[in-house]
């Protein structure tokens, strides 16, 4: 099972860093009971495993002027391999398009975007997504609020799968 291959101060350590990644090294031992330079290296080895992948601030888009967040559902003409990878590499080049995950079912991804406003967004739509190759249809959802926005993993359904599973 994934993540089974970390021990309990691991999996501390990374629940601590999901939570506050600003924290210093010093504090980060403190809080899953180990002294400072072994907790270094225990970060270190786990960025180097990929299982951090970086540290980022949570920026507030709405306080930096974009009012406006979209869902589009996209459906493609083609799904070849190519074909997708092709429409993923158009979506990193984007900068509206800040997520973008391929889904099973009856649209081929699912875009989260911001923009400015209404206006910027709808220029994006038509001018940039529409007219993509291989896109063959877009359903568009205005996100009116936002209720639970939650990065990382539930580190607490881990543990007690790991109890479960011991």
């Amino acid at each position: 099972m994934p993540g089974s291959k970390l021990d309990e101060i691991d999996r501390m350590i990374l629940a601590e860093l999901q939570a506050d990644g600003r924290m210093t090294n010093v504090e980060l031992a403190k809080r899953v009971g180990i002294s400072a330079p072994p907790c270094l290296r225990r970060v270190r080895t786990l960025e180097e495993q990929g299982y951090i992948r970086g540290y980022h601030a949570d920026v507030d888009s709405r306080e930096l002027g974009f009012e406006v967040q979209v869902f589009a559902m996209v459906g493609l003409h083609k799904q070849a391999e190519s074909d997708l990878s092709a429409f993923e590499a158009r979506c990193r080049s984007w900068p509206l398009v800040r997520e973008c995950h391929m889904l099973n079912g009856e649209v081929d991804f699912v875009l989260k975007c911001v923009a400015p406003d209404l206006r910027s967004f709808q220029s994006f739509l038509t001018g940039e997504l529409l007219t993509a190759d291989n896109v063959a249809h877009v359903k568009t959802s205005l996100v009116i609020r936002c209720a639970k926005d939650e990065p990382g993993v539930p580190f607490d359904v881990l543990e007690e799968r790991l109890a479960r599973d011991a």
